[in-house]
């Protein structure tokens, strides 16, 4: 069912597979990373301590792991996407049982070299699972209400789980995500709709619920929407984050400040400026110009996602490469949104940019993926 045998072949194997690297989309991911290696020397003061060097080397290893699962056939990544689905989904379970707290969320697994954040794995599990049932499930069923009820149960278990810890920024990327693999895969417009409309009423019974005693958000989340809404309402509290990241986009102008020129960063008012607003950091040094043009490598990294897609015609790839695009897209869309006042601040990190080990590790191990189904693609004669 997946592969399409007539008129095809497949891949050649051993050293000519390197030649069937999607090459462009390797050079823009190197492209975007030294940008955040940049950044980071930048908001150090200068320094290649304490960000730099452990990013370059998760970078390094990161890079080494995409090549790896690149030279993967596809078929064993199809076949091991309820394992990866499974294995997260205990992950996520044990963060909950016995997870390490940070800055108040419950988030971290400590297993002794290393701390992973299942939710992060997740993202990437997900899409895999949910393309492996499509790429089995025969194209007639899959708008059958039967058919659709259990994608849609693989989705909600997973959020659930991280709405516990809590972490709302990556419950909707999940949703997001997943939602996107199933109306790809070719689920009817009308389940979506009537999401849509179930999730106006379920924002609608948030809104009521604040104060009561079935209250369904923390009170801090409930604060966020308020300083979405109006950031002045706490410029020196839970509005001095988008407060600041304001004021270093509107300085940065058109050109910029210049290169480790950056007041608010420089001077410690930008908070988080290595992680989830190191986007401001880059729009107040290198002004419009600067964010405008990392924006155009995101895009170009999606561009070339998206045409190795459509190029496939082997449908778990196609989906998996469709699932993994959108959602390195929502990563840096949402991230950009949140920093500039668009959207409530979320904790989203930008995209081989901000630092982190396990977000740069699983979206290397994604673009891996994705290099996998190119590869392994079918073939003309």
């Amino acid at each position: 069912m997946s592969y399409l045998v007539h008129n095809y072949k497949a891949v050649p194997s051993g050293w000519r597979k390197i030649l069937y690297l999607n090459w462009p989309l390797i050079l823009l991911i190197v492209a975007v990373s030294m940008i955040g290696f940049l950044m980071l020397y930048s908001v150090a003061g200068g320094s290649i301590h304490p960000w730099v060097a452990p990013q370059v080397k998760r970078f390094g290893v990161g890079f080494v792991v995409m090549l790896m699962v690149a030279f993967v056939p596809i078929w064993f990544w199809r076949n091991i996407a309820g394992l990866a689905y499974f294995i997260s989904l205990v992950l996520l379970i044990g963060v909950a049982l016995f997870g390490q707290v940070g800055m108040g969320a419950q988030r971290w697994i400590d297993l002794g070299p290393i701390r992973i954040q299942p939710s992060e794995l997740m993202k990437i599990a997900l899409v895999m699972a949910l393309a492996a049932y499509y790429d089995w499930l025969d194209i007639s069923k899959v708008s059958r209400p039967l058919w659709v009820f259990l994608p849609v149960l693989m989705i909600l278990v997973p959020m659930a789980l991280v709405l516990k810890q809590p972490d709302l920024g990556t419950a909707l990327l999940l949703a997001l995500g997943g939602g996107a693999v199933m109306f790809m895969a070719g689920v009817s417009w009308i389940y979506f709709a009537v999401a849509l409309a179930a999730g106006g009423g379920l924002v609608a019974t948030v809104m009521l619920s604040r104060g009561t005693s079935w209250q369904l958000l923390k009170d801090y989340q409930f604060k966020r929407i308020d300083i979405f809404l109006n950031p002045a309402l706490d410029p020196l509290g839970a509005g001095y984050h988008i407060t600041q990241s304001k004021i270093a986009l509107g300085s940065g102008g058109w050109a910029g400040r210049g290169y480790m020129q950056g007041t608010q960063s420089r001077l410690n008012f930008l908070p988080e400026k290595q992680t989830d607003f190191i986007f401001t950091t880059l729009a107040e040094e290198l002004g419009f110009v600067g964010g405008a043009s990392l924006l155009l490598l995101y895009i170009l990294i999606v561009a070339f996602i998206l045409m190795s897609a459509y190029n496939n015609r082997d449908r778990f790839g196609a989906l998996l490469t469709l699932g993994i695009g959108m959602t390195f897209f929502l990563f840096f869309a949402v991230n950009m949104a949140m920093v500039m006042g668009l959207a409530p601040v979320v904790g989203v990190p930008l995209p081989l940019v901000s630092y982190g080990g396990t977000a740069m590790l699983v979206l290397l191990i994604g673009f891996g993926l994705v290099q996998s189904a190119h590869i392994h693609r079918p073939r003309r004669t």
